[in-house]
């Protein structure tokens, strides 16, 4: 008997199953190096490489492309260029054909591809496209939210309003009202990995991409219509990513239709990996915004009415611009009831690279805008925002509609914030902190408490689908394959593990393979924090399918009633016996029982209608809460995180370890986003913080002293979710922007606390000085 037939009567647990923390599938090659990446894939023989030509203009008409030196270059094969595309010159994921691979005529942002050069060596390709000689005729270019016509601004798509009721006339009435402004800039995504693809040619015309995406089925497609052949010509595979946090989303797609060009067009395999200031230049990033608020409260800090403007650099083209900014909207209320509302986006045209989604997909931005307005409140009441905050949260039985028309049935953010006050002592350590302040000159401390509330579900509700396919073999070793894709965020490990809870087996006999089109097909992005819940479910639908099978073959064969047919770890009990797991699979194999099973799961109970701007676009919402302390240098504006507590909420949790490594490294990247990283272009539509050089992503010296996290374990998804478990991607994103409310309340304290001080976003050290002398000056210090 092998190890897995051995029959052990004793056991109580399997290895492995649902609920247990187990490390990544991959973290042991990950810290040894051995993970396996695109770029250390095998080269198959004759593999070329392409290297992508870049505008040098914001906006303009070519004029005149002289690529003659480029194609006489050293190892040259080939040169694209639009008329070299087969099919459709266009990559863009809205079916607005508002994106070409190449131009034809008209460039649209500083970096734009151009051309493609092919070589026999990336070096040699590289150096080539140096080479090419391009006159434009430039032309005006709209580069920053502000250059846009006020009036009548360009929109790369059509805007979103949420309303319920008359917002101007509860403001209008409002015992109080403040109005403002507030910029929240972007974020580079930064994986580790950069973009890179490697097409192989086949026979006829087939072809088969190793693409670093989020989303296969898309680069399936769009290499596809750029091809101009059927999607099932087309075969995208992928292991792993290293990073994606929404950057591969939609942006692989260029990168493999080049490749894939290329290679049927030179009839070898072609890999493009573009160098790292190149990716930043010409792939998009999180949406900066520029928001408009205008409230209505009363002398208690109840708020009567509200009413929000989100404008949005977009880009040229539309790409994920139309959802990112609709999801800002449906958090422009972060955990707070708002009586009447009116919220609209405006998602501007600019010549700049076309921005994207990534984590939190415009939701993170609409919460900053929230909890400015909570601060507003507080500071023109000379109140603490907690108290603001816990005052304006959705109720549990009324006040529970949000301004999109969906109640919200699951609110535990009033137990959540109760509990994470108490254990961090907020109270005792803001009154420890104002005594401290009051007796230092120079280093002052802030401290916040900030919710979260987080819609789980992707906005396009056909997306809320998932496949999976699942094969048991005569040894009774398991192969798993599903639609999700794995980054680094523990998915693969995750749904193992419930199809290692469904069999009763050891995590070991089940083989996690690598995310293919040719296997499952049709399949959604793994965005929008829903790869567990959809993938999850669905892997758990095809083991299902088999379990049934086993367990009518059984009752027939040993004549014992059906419910008589348990599975135990390891084994399965038939009326009085137990049988290796391994064992039964073998008899049922003999017997002609299938053992393979193709599973499918769709989200119910969601609907979401935008022209009306009412319907239920998300299943439930993820919670959570953080509490930060900080202190300020006001002769510097550096500052440094001294301790942060945090209680988030995944349900019951597929994997604690996985989903705790999730939050904390949700919230340094959200810190990132809101403190160090800053994006910067000058006035020609130059991507200037395009390295790490001048880009700076949160360092490990970074983390805070304290870091204190914990799940929320007595929580419990109110739907039948995969395990009544929770998605924990995105929403813990959120919770960093304690961090900038935290310092927005040490630069407070320099004007004792009077004056907000409307601190923007990312607040950089030089944003924090200038806030901090600019209160000073107000204060007339």
């Amino acid at each position: 008997m092998t190890k897995h037939e051995a029959l052990d009567l004793t056991r109580t647990t399997i290895t492995g199953g649902v609920g247990i923390s187990l490390r990544h599938d991959s973290a042991h090659k990950h810290v040894a190096g051995e993970a396996v990446y695109i770029d250390d894939l095998p080269e198959p023989a004759g593999t070329l490489h392409a290297y992508l030509g870049l505008s040098t203009v914001a906006h303009g008409t070519i004029r005149a492309m002289d690529l003659s030196e480029v194609e006489t270059a050293p190892g040259v094969i080939a040169v694209l260029t639009a008329k070299d595309v087969p099919g459709v010159n266009d990559i863009s994921s809205t079916g607005l054909h508002d994106e070409p691979i190449f131009p034809e005529k008209e460039v649209q942002f500083f970096g734009q591809p151009i051309f493609a050069v092919i070589a026999e060596t990336r070096e040699a390709a590289r150096r080539a496209c140096q080479k090419a000689k391009i006159e434009y005729e430039e032309k005006p270019a709209i580069i920053d939210i502000a250059d846009a016509d006020p009036a009548n601004p360009k929109l790369v798509t059509k805007p979103l309003t949420l309303k319920r009721g008359e917002a101007e006339d509860a403001i209008a009435r409002a015992p109080r009202r403040i109005k403002g402004q507030m910029r929240v800039g972007g974020q580079d995504h930064f994986y580790l990995e950069g973009q890179i693809a490697l097409a192989v040619p086949g026979e006829d015309m087939d072809v088969t991409v190793h693409s670093s995406t989020q989303h296969p089925s898309e680069v399936q497609h769009i290499v596809a219509h750029t091809l101009g052949v059927p999607s099932h010509a087309v075969t995208v595979e992928v292991r792993r990513m290293g990073g994606g946090f929404g950057g591969k989303e939609t942006q692989a797609n260029l990168f493999a239709a080049v490749a894939a060009i290329a290679a049927k067009q030179t009839g070898r395999p072609v890999k493009l990996r573009p160098d790292r200031d190149d990716d930043m230049t010409a792939t998009g990033k999180r949406h900066d915004f520029l928001i408009d608020y205008d409230v209505g409260f009363d002398d208690e800090g109840n708020i009567l009415g509200v009413h929000l403007k989100y404008a949005a650099r977009c880009g040229f083209s539309a790409d994920l611009s139309g959802p990112v900014t609709d999801r800002a909207l449906f958090h422009c209320d972060n955990a707070y009831f708002y009586p009447v509302v009116r919220a609209a986006s405006v998602p501007l045209y600019t010549n700049t690279v076309s921005n994207t989604a990534f984590r939190g997909f415009g939701g993170p931005q609409g919460m900053v805008g929230a909890e400015r307005v909570v601060e507003e409140i507080a500071f023109a009441l000379g109140k603490d925002p907690l108290e603001i905050r816990k005052r304006n949260f959705y109720g549990e039985t009324d006040r529970n509609v949000t301004p999109y028309h969906q109640t919200v049935e699951d609110n535990i953010i009033h137990r959540l914030v109760a509990e994470l006050e108490a254990s961090a002592d907020y109270a005792g350590r803001r009154q420890a902190i104002a005594a401290f302040n009051a007796g230092s000159e120079i280093i002052k401390r802030g401290i916040a408490l900030t919710p979260v509330k987080f819609g789980i579900s992707f906005t396009a509700t056909h997306f809320n689908q998932a496949g999976a396919l699942v094969h048991v073999y005569t040894d009774g070793s398991v192969h798993l394959n599903h639609g999700g894709t794995e980054m680094g965020q523990g998915l693969y490990v995750k749904v193992a593990q419930v199809v290692a809870e469904e069999f009763q087996i050891d995590i070991d006999q089940v083989k996690i393979t690598a995310t293919t089109t040719g296997k499952v097909p049709n399949t959604s992005a793994t965005a929008a924090s829903s790869g567990s819940d959809l993938n999850g479910m669905a892997a758990q639908n095809a083991a299902r399918q088999i379990k049934d099978r086993l367990i009518d073959f059984a009752a027939d064969r040993y004549e014992v009633p059906h419910e008589q047919v348990v599975f135990l770890p390891g084994r399965v009990r038939v009326g009085n016996q137990e049988i290796p797991f391994a064992d039964l699979i073998k008899q049922a194999y003999m017997a002609r029982v299938q053992l393979s099973s193709a599973g499918f799961y769709k989200t119910p109970k969601i609907h979401w209608d935008r022209d009306k701007g009412r319907g239920q676009p998300f299943y439930y919402f993820a919670y959570g809460a953080a509490c930060t302390e900080v202190s300020i240098d006001t002769l510097t504006g550096e500052y440094m995180v001294e301790r942060v507590d945090i209680l988030h909420e995944t349900g019951r949790s597929l994997n604690p370890a996985i989903d705790l490594g999730q939050i904390e490294g949700g919230f340094i990247q959200g810190m990132g986003w809101l403190t160090t990283e800053e994006l910067v272009w000058d006035e020609k539509g130059r991507l200037r913080t395009h390295a790490p050089s001048t880009y700076k992503i949160p360092l490990a010296s970074d983390r805070p002293k304290i870091f204190n996290v914990k799940l929320a374990d007595w929580a419990e998804n109110a739907e039948p979710t995969i395990h009544r478990s929770k998605a924990v991607g995105e929403p813990p994103f959120m919770l960093a922007i304690s961090v900038l409310h935290a310092l927005s309340d040490a630069v407070a304290s320099v004007a004792d606390y009077k004056i907000c001080p409307r601190l923007d976003a990312p607040a950089t050290p030089e944003r924090v000085l200038f806030a901090v002398e600019r209160l000073k000056a107000e204060a007339g210090r």
